[in-house]
């Protein structure tokens, strides 16, 4: 190449970039209703909210706003899906397990110790279920699925699974309610913020939660036993409303889409899920508080009462039309790969 169509190549690509931007730069401003039930200012919102949000707005040029609804400003957290599909936000954070029942072949995600590592197993999870999004949540945009890793928290130490028996639980997910129903336990269907209020009224015995945000609700107040297992996983997904992102512009979109893929699922599902997870050393050395530590024996004990909510799991998606055998290897296989087991 000549000096001179060097040149002209430079000039033509910086000529091609800055109509690009230009072009950007004229579309119309939108802003995004985001509507989320957690706190403002809970780990979620620092390390996935907040670095989602400023990434769209710097791709865009500016002409995606975002602004944030937080702790159920605009419906409460069971109704979030709901709200994203009707319109009432543009987009919505949402825990499909929330309504059980409803989303069986995302729920596989939820069984008891599938998952370990939140990160990879967000992509993992994220990476498996876009085959089964158009099945399920067909009446949004999907924008991606990601994790946490959870356990027991308790007014009593639990090691063994026979102590649920007679106990009310609150559950994380339909899932994890499935799985207490299954031990003898009675769920009490209560969403994250009002888990510490049904505790405090003895409504609840206990609950599954992950172990940050028992210090972030606040519940560190009401329950001062915590076991140390890898006991559950809580999915969740990132949906927005059609109509919304059918009238942007062509660019607009692609900076949507280019935010709504398995990179951001990762992202989200490390800088969250870890976060999370530093919250047992924090309740270790909060006074009053014990972790409760299991014997190989009490967690294979535990592992082996869950075995039946794998085997319904399968039942339900082969009522679907779908394999339910091989699309459980399926999800198995994409956390193997990714070093997400528990």
């Amino acid at each position: 190449m000549t000096s001179h169509t060097a040149v002209a190549a430079t000039l033509a690509a910086l000529s091609f970039g800055l109509l690009a931007s230009a072009a950007q730069a004229q579309d119309k401003p939108v802003e995004l209703k985001f509507a989320h039930w957690l706190p403002a200012a809970h780990s979620l919102a620092k390390h996935g909210f907040e670095p989602w949000a400023k990434s769209v707005e710097a791709a865009s040029g500016g002409s995606i706003k975002i602004a944030f609804f937080p702790a159920q400003q605009l419906g409460k957290a069971a109704d979030h899906f709901d709200m994203a599909r009707d319109g009432i936000a543009d987009m919505t954070w949402v825990n499909p397990g929330y309504q059980a029942g409803r989303f069986p072949l995302f729920a596989a995600g939820e069984l008891p110790f599938i998952v370990g590592k939140p990160g990879p197993g967000s992509v993992a999870l994220d990476a498996w279920y876009r085959k089964y999004v158009a099945t399920e949540m067909k009446d949004v945009k999907f924008c991606f699925a990601h994790l946490h890793v959870g356990t027991l928290h308790a007014k009593k130490p639990i090691t063994e699974p026979g102590q649920i028996k007679g106990m009310k639980m609150r559950s994380s997910n339909g899932t994890n309610a499935a799985f207490m129903s299954l031990l003898g336990g009675t769920n009490v269907q209560v969403s994250a913020p009002e888990a510490r209020d049904a505790l405090e009224k003895g409504v609840a015995d206990a609950l599954s939660f992950p172990w940050g945000s028992i210090i972030s609700f606040g519940i560190d107040k009401a329950v001062k036993y915590h076991t140390d297992m890898r006991l559950y996983a809580a999915n969740f997904v990132w949906v927005m409303n059609r109509g919304w992102y059918d009238k942007l512009a062509a660019g607009q979109k692609k900076v949507i889409d280019d935010h709504c893929n398995n990179d951001w699922a990762g992202k989200v599902g490390a800088a969250w899920g870890d976060d999370e997870d530093t919250g047992q050393g924090k309740l270790e050395k909060m006074a009053g508080h014990t972790i409760v530590k299991l014997t190989p024996a009490q967690l294979a004990e535990w592992k082996k009462s869950a075995e039946p909510l794998y085997g319904q799991w399968v039942s339900g998606a082969d009522k679907l039309g779908v394999n339910g055998k091989q699309a459980l290897e399926e999800l198995r296989k994409e956390i193997a790969a990714r070093g997400a087991g528990g």
